[in-house]
């Protein structure tokens, strides 16, 4: 080969380098496609392990390793501030595309109820992924067998019922007894609400029975309620679920439903070539066979949305829970 052959190929790989940006990829996915595969991803979650936030990380970061649509992510937990110590981190990380963190409903209320200095409009939105219902859950040794049970209790006497959930004021966990409190004629400044810093700190007050009941969502307590440790008494789902046998709040009499959701984001300044490396491979993810089988078995509702309309939605989810905490005196 001769030197000008070997300074052209060189220039060309130099510019295939800057090209690709920050997201590293591979030429050929496992499955055989000419797909690259996106590598070096590190993936954030904003609180504890065992969370919602968690457990859709994990998932997600399967999946598309098992479908040949990425290698080697690290997904990793950052704690603190409710999640806006996750957030912080990431629009600090200005321009680096090898960081995206899960986020969701409850970050939208923490920023709100911390009085966060950096908001998720300082974010590269990249994608919602899913929705997901609720459950109004206790312990099997719960003295409320049925929905209807707890209800009397609560409204006869609001402020000795204890209720627990999985995220901080102003996020799905605590908006969700807050709508049903308001839904049944209970006052919301009575409600006595503990926030845990994930689903797994928030289990064993569960099922000791230092919550009367707690809100959560329908994919981190599947495997508990299997085993028979926790009862469902409501799903706030629009209709029944064919991952879990319980019946809807509306069936029960109560005239509401609820759904939180979870997407990704990456850190402001971007490449726009890492921002289409990453949508790309979630893109291809949500098609894949691996993605649309978990999201079955966790009660999940594909709610794919990408872009500047992924932007528009946080910004419209931003102005609503503000209104709702402004209407309990939390904002």
């Amino acid at each position: 080969m001769s030197n000008r052959a070997r300074l052209a190929i060189a220039a060309v790989c130099v510019a295939l380098s800057v090209t690709l940006g920050a997201c590293a990829v591979a030429p050929v996915g496992a499955s055989g496609t000419d797909e690259q595969v996106l590598t070096d991803l590190r993936l954030m979650v904003p609180n504890a392990p065992g969370g919602g936030y968690d457990i859709t990380a994990r998932t997600a970061a399967k999946a598309m390793e098992d479908a040949g649509i990425a290698r080697d992510i690290q997904v990793f937990n950052l704690v603190g501030a409710t999640g806006t110590v996750g957030l912080t981190r990431l629009v600090n990380e200005r321009g680096n595309g090898r960081l995206a963190m899960m986020m969701g409903l409850g970050l939208v209320g923490s920023v709100h109820t911390v009085g966060s200095r950096v908001t998720l409009a300082e974010t590269t939105p990249l994608a919602r992924l899913i929705e997901e219902p609720g459950i109004i859950v206790v312990s099997k040794q719960s003295p409320y067998r049925t929905l209807g049970d707890l209800l009397a209790a609560w409204k006869a006497n609001p402020a000795e019922v204890k209720v627990g959930g999985a995220s901080a004021v102003g996020g799905p966990d605590h908006l969700l007894p807050m709508q049903l409190a308001r839904a049944v004629g209970v006052p919301a400044k009575q409600v006595d609400y503990t926030s845990y810093d994930s689903g797994g700190e928030l289990l064993p007050a569960i099922l000791r029975n230092k919550v009367d009941f707690a809100a959560s969502g329908v994919g981190e307590y599947l495997d508990q309620i299997a085993a028979g440790g926790l009862q469902v008494l409501a799903v706030t789902s629009e209709a029944r679920l064919a991952a879990l046998d319980a019946p809807t709040l509306k069936e029960q009499g109560v005239d509401l439903a609820f759904t939180n959701w979870r997407g990704v984001v990456a850190p402001p300044g971007i490449a726009e070539s890492d921002r289409a490396a990453l949508v790309g491979a979630l893109d291809r993810m949500r098609r894949s066979e691996q993605w649309q089988d978990v999201i079955k078995k966790n009660g999940w509702t594909d709610a794919y949305l990408t872009g500047p309309q992924f932007g528009t939605f946080i910004a419209e989810q931003d102005r609503r829970v503000g209104r709702v905490l402004a209407a309990v005196g939390l904002d």
